[in-house]
């Protein structure tokens, strides 16, 4: 009988309760009694963590800055340098046409005093015009071959 009494004693814990008690027990468990303490020390820690995180991204911002201003500077030394070699190909361009347009002038002048001189002495100076036209040719061959090979390394 004495069991009987211990457990009539023991009031029922309703159903709704248990899962809340076992809930509460696993806090506690978990949480131990110094929780405001844990709380306080991990709000102290992610404080710095993101504290350090902004410095970390302040630096990673100058250098990002620092990299762009550097590749501005590199970027107009290239593009004075590609101005003063464009510069120097037009100068070259215009004195090759100045040259092909003497040379053009010159034969043009060869074909008339050709033209003009007698049969006999036109035999004679064939040679001499075919020697002059060559070189004209070579020349101007030559400033072609010059101005390509000026456009191919710029």
């Amino acid at each position: 009988m004495s069991e009987k009494t211990e457990l009539a004693e023991k009031k029922p814990v309703p159903i709704q309760e248990k899962p809340k008690k076992i809930w509460d027990g696993a806090l506690k468990m978990v949480r131990g009694e110094n929780t405001a303490q844990l709380i306080e020390n991990f709000t102290a820690e992610m404080t710095l963590v993101a504290e350090g995180l902004c410095e970390d991204q302040s630096n990673l911002h100058r250098d990002v800055d620092k990299m762009i201003n550097e590749e501005d500077r590199r970027i107009q030394a290239i593009q004075t340098q590609v101005e003063a070699a464009e510069t120097s190909l037009e100068e070259e361009r215009r004195a090759h046409d100045r040259d092909i347009t003497e040379l053009r002038n010159r034969l043009a002048a060869l074909e008339k005093q050709a033209t003009n001189k007698p049969a006999v002495q036109e035999k004679k100076h064939k040679g001499s015009i075919i020697r002059d036209l060559t070189v004209l040719i070579a020349i101007a061959a030559g400033a072609w071959i010059i101005v390509t090979v000026i456009n191919k390394f710029f």
